[in-house]
């Protein structure tokens, strides 16, 4: 089983190899043809990316999977693999995640008997302990586990514990070895000094780190330092350093001494950008960086992991957070000790230091999906003015109708959720089942002046009652609803791209209300394939050319997932492509909880597969400014001469090194598209007491002085679907394709 596994592995590194066209010649060579980046790092030099056992963010830690995949192209050339080091019984050094073996391993089935409480550094700590059984023992029956709730356990149970010796073997570019309790393994008569002086070449690890002071004092003599780093770990302030008994935080008041004994430090990241605990925002920076470069101290920053609750400055984007500590006017860190070793490279190689500014001609379009609503509240001129700062190509807008039959932007007639309606307007609850099954409040319903009373409501899809995966807490009410002539003229006035008019729910308001939405737009239509399909026949393609000239579908109807884990690609973006019908992608989000496992909880790694490759023609996105730092870095073209470039998965990668005994049940595949989710019955005609055509909100011409819209390039378009799966009526400027 071990051997199908690693197998795997190497399959799912080259697999993503044949996806591009790697360089032949030599990377250094390449690297130093290229402008250099000025870093502000103590010696000038890119930041190193430690990798804490391997990529423990999709593998279990130290696994000789996890530790092999932390190699081009997966990651930069140039990355450290870091090893935990723990004792057996007998003295072998193996690599795990703390001394406790039961948060890592399934010891706890293997020997339930087991468990014991030692003191260490002055606590007593319960659990299974390494230094209780033989290798042989840990290696022959103990596997390694997933212990995170948000990575993939099915992939644990795999593989066996690693040595230290197994993990040099994979060969990795730098190697780092941590030890993490010298003191507590002298106190029982295990000596680390001694194994390392014994089992292993001292002068093959790179850099030497320990918690403890001691250590690196005694160790010290005996390394050659030109060789190998010595590097003092800083844990939790209140902690005590068993040495010297004093708090982590007290040492770092006295960065000389270490300077005498050490060449780095490795700092928890909240040492350098505090989080506040009452607003989940960051306090200013410390003067930790610079302090420690006076020194002469090298600073690794450590903690970093995709999958966790960030702060909100980062908008769940992973790689914000790595650059604000390599991007800013102050300093940069010297490296990063991560689980996720891709997102720290793509950040360090990608978009640190990167300039680029203007769009980038013949990409695919940046759609926004109610504005930023990632960062404000959707549909509000917040929102629409964040998304075209974040360099949104098309900004969109979901028409809505008041009662007095003013047309304004907002995803939903139903104001329940989206603003404060409930506070006032409660006793105007009804029930519509021809528009949702649940009761709500709606826009039809109130009059434009009682809309304007209502403040927006920041949407968080994911957040729990815990108050996590908030968006933007700060912004929860900021903001006001624009009517569509105050949307197209700020479309004018910023000359974006285009814009999208998202028109639904035509037939209940012209025969029920009177409310002839369907002339606000008359121009060109996108099909917006609101379920998902797994195929497009070529007969329902056919049928949907008649209509329109683009398809927006969901992202599973293009990669199939199944428990968390791509599958496949369908064969909808090829079909459309062959009908010359572009495809749209909706809707990105960055919650690492909105990702399949394969992404590695990176939603940029996520717009990489669809956009470099599957070759979309655009992608809806509620963060904007993810898609757009992407699409303007020299990584996304797949095809460029660079020494790293950001590479799509290929789906059931991940799901093919799973055992099949334990692989998530296979599910049913999504229906087909049909000509009958396309063609609906012609609208009915708006009832009487009908706006008149000259109110606000009919704009069949483009407003004086705005660029003109494309012609529609299908004929007569009265019977498309408005229900279900419904159409988006699309305004698009003739710079569309730009």
């Amino acid at each position: 089983m071990m051997i199908r596994c690693l197998f795997f592995i190497f399959l799912l590194i080259n697999t993503k190899a044949v996806n591009v066209k790697f360089r032949k010649r030599n990377p250094e060579a390449v690297k130093a043809a290229e402008p250099a980046k000025k870093w502000q790092t103590l010696n000038g030099a890119e930041p190193l990316v430690v990798g804490r056992g391997g990529f423990s963010g999709a593998l279990p830690e130290s696994s000789s999977a996890a530790n092999s995949l932390v190699k081009p192209p997966m990651s930069l050339s140039s990355v450290a693999v870091l090893c935990n080091l723990q004792l057996t019984k007998d003295g072998f050094g193996i690599c795990m995640t703390d001394i406790q073996l039961d948060n890592s391993t399934n010891i706890g089935m293997i020997y339930p008997n087991g468990r014991t409480t030692y003191k260490v550094n002055g606590q007593d700590v319960k659990g299974w302990f390494g230094l209780d059984y033989r290798a042989d023992q840990l290696f022959n029956n103990v596997s390694l586990t997933q212990n995170v709730y948000s990575r993939p356990s099915l992939l644990g149970g795999e593989f066996p514990i690693s040595t230290v010796e197994d993990v040099l073997g994979t060969k990795p570019s730098q190697f780092w070895l941590n030890v993490q309790y010298g003191t507590f393994y002298s106190q029982h008569n295990l000596s680390v000094e001694g194994y390392l002086q014994k089992s292993i070449r001292v002068g093959g690890i790179n850099y030497l780190s320990s918690p403890e002071i001691g250590f690196l004092k005694a160790i010290g003599g005996r390394v050659n330092k030109a060789r190998t780093k010595l590097v003092f770990v800083f844990l939790n302030p209140n902690e005590v350093e068993p040495t010297t008994n004093q708090t982590y935080s007290e040492i770092l008041k006295n960065l000389t001494a270490i300077k005498s004994f050490a060449s780095g430090i490795v700092i928890p990241k909240n040492y350098i950008f505090p989080i506040n605990n009452k607003t989940g925002y960051l306090d200013p920076a410390t003067t930790l960086v610079t302090d420690a470069h006076k020194e002469g101290l090298e600073v690794y920053a450590s903690g970093f992991e995709n999958a966790v609750q960030l702060s909100y400055n980062y908008s769940y984007d992973p790689s914000n957070e790595y650059l604000k500590f390599i991007d800013n006017s102050q300093f940069a860190v010297d490296g990063f000790v991560t689980d996720f070793p891709p997102t720290a490279s793509e950040s360090i190689a990608c978009f640190a230091l990167n300039n680029v500014t203007k769009p980038v001609r013949g990409k695919p379009l940046i759609i926004s999906h109610n504005g930023a609503s990632g960062v404000y509240p959707g549909s509000t001129d917040l929102a629409y003015q964040q998304a075209i700062d974040n360099g949104t190509d098309i900004i969109d807008c979901s028409v809505q109708m008041s009662k007095d039959g003013v047309a304004f932007c907002l995803d939903s007639p139903d104001l329940m959720g989206k603003t404060t309606v409930m506070t006032s307007f409660m006793s105007r609850v009804t029930s519509i089942p021809a528009i949702q099954q649940n009761k709500g409040i709606f826009s039809f319903d109130l009059t434009w002046s009682e809309i304007q009373s209502l403040k927006p409501e920041m949407e968080s899809p994911f957040a729990t009652e815990t108050d996590t995966f908030q968006r933007n807490p700060q912004a929860k009410n900021q903001g006001k609803f624009v009517t569509i002539d105050e949307f197209l003229e700020l479309a004018k006035t910023k000359a974006v791209t285009g814009v999208q008019i998202n028109i639904e729910n035509a037939a209940y308001l012209a025969s029920k209300k009177g409310l002839g939405i369907v002339d606000v737009v008359t121009k060109a239509l996108v099909l917006h394939l609101k379920n998902e399909v797994s195929d497009a026949p070529k007969d329902s393609v056919e049928e949907t050319k008649k209509y329109a000239d683009a398809v927006i579908v969901l992202r599973p109807s293009l990669i199939t997932v199944r428990d968390g884990f791509t599958v496949t690609f369908t064969n909808v973006l090829k079909e459309m492509h062959s009908a010359n019908i572009s495809v749209y992608v909706s809707v990105f989000k960055n919650e690492f909880i909105s990702l399949a496992f394969d992404y590695f909880t990176d939603p940029v790694i996520e717009l990489a597969t669809y956009i470099g490759g599957m070759g979309v023609d655009g992608i809806v996105t509620e963060f904007p400014a993810t898609a757009s730092k992407y699409l303007r870095s020299p990584c996304s073209d797949l095809n460029a001469d660079l020494p790293y470039t950001i590479l799509p998965i290929t789906p059931g990668d991940m799901l093919s090194i799973i055992p099949e005994p334990v692989q998530p049940p296979a599910s049913g595949p999504y229906p087909s598209l049909s000509i009958a989710d396309i063609v609906d019955p012609p609208l009915p005609a708006v009832a009487n007491g009908s706006t008149p055509d000259d109110t606000e909100f009919d704009f069949g011409s483009s407003p004086t002085g705005a660029p003109p819209v494309l012609a529609p390039s299908s004929s007569d378009k009265t019977n498309v679907a408005n229900i279900g799966i419904s159409i988006v009526a699309a305004m698009l400027l003739c710079l569309l394709f730009m």
